[in-house]
């Protein structure tokens, strides 16, 4: 019987869908959990695929861990938790291309890819949509390149591993990338309150006006005191 999990790598809790499914089995599901656990411990951080195979009648189980989705591995690589929510506009890091490789080989096994190749490809279309750069461009630039043959140098050593000069440029050129994204932030938030507060103001400004001005068809003098009317009389 196979039971399919995903849970978060290296840390694995008892929860009620686990009991659920594995306590009608007998099976012990502390001992399934510390075997999870020690399985996917190199995965910490990260939500992991996992297949539980039962023999409900031995009350063995075994364990078969898959690699994480590419997202995951992309954020992990990043250190980052979440991806960009407006993936065109705000970019969430930078990654080197031998980066892409490493992640590409972990994944290769696990996907349709025919080639190592194609497994970077695959892994450059997921930066796409989570608003990653790769060798300081966008993503889409880097996916009509690989096709063209220029990083295949790279791919065919399976180099998964930057120069700290590389890495440092990669990191300066998101650092600059970030400081104007977070200004542009700013202003675009800075705009929205003012006109927030211009909308606000229009929708007020008629009842401030109804209120200052006297009622229709009162006389002048209406809302004057009896005893200031009466001096007028007198002067008269």
């Amino acid at each position: 019987m196979i039971i399919k999990l995903l849970i978060d790598g290296g840390d694995m809790k008892p929860n009620a869908a686990i009991s659920q499914k594995l306590g009608p089995l007998g099976i012990n599901i502390g001992k399934v959990i510390s075997d999870v656990n020690k399985a996917t411990s190199g995965f910490k951080g990260m939500k992991v695929p996992v297949e539980l195979d039962v023999n409900p009648k031995t009350k063995s189980f075994s364990v078969s861990v898959f690699s994480p989705p590419t997202a995951e591995l992309l954020k992990k690589e990043l250190g980052i938790e979440l991806a960009s929510g407006m993936a065109k506009k705000l970019k969430v890091g930078n990654l080197s291309i031998e980066q892409i490789i490493k992640i590409a080989k972990i994944k290769q096994e696990n996907m349709t890819s025919s080639s190592l190749k194609a497994a970077v490809r695959s892994v450059v279309g997921s930066c796409v949509s989570l608003g990653i750069l790769i060798e300081n461009k966008e993503a889409k630039e880097i996916e009509k390149e690989i096709l063209q043959g220029v990083y295949d140098s790279e791919i065919n050593s399976e180099k998964s591993e930057a120069s700290e000069d590389k890495k440092k440029n990669l990191s300066e050129f998101f650092s600059k990338l970030k400081s104007k994204q977070d200004e542009m932030l700013k202003k675009e938030e800075e705009a929205k309150k003012a006109e927030e507060e211009a909308k606000a103001a229009k929708t007020a400004a008629p009842g401030a006006l109804a209120a200052a001005a006297p009622a229709a068809g009162a006389k002048p003098d209406a809302g004057k005191p009896a005893e200031a009317k009466k001096e007028e009389v007198k002067k008269k």
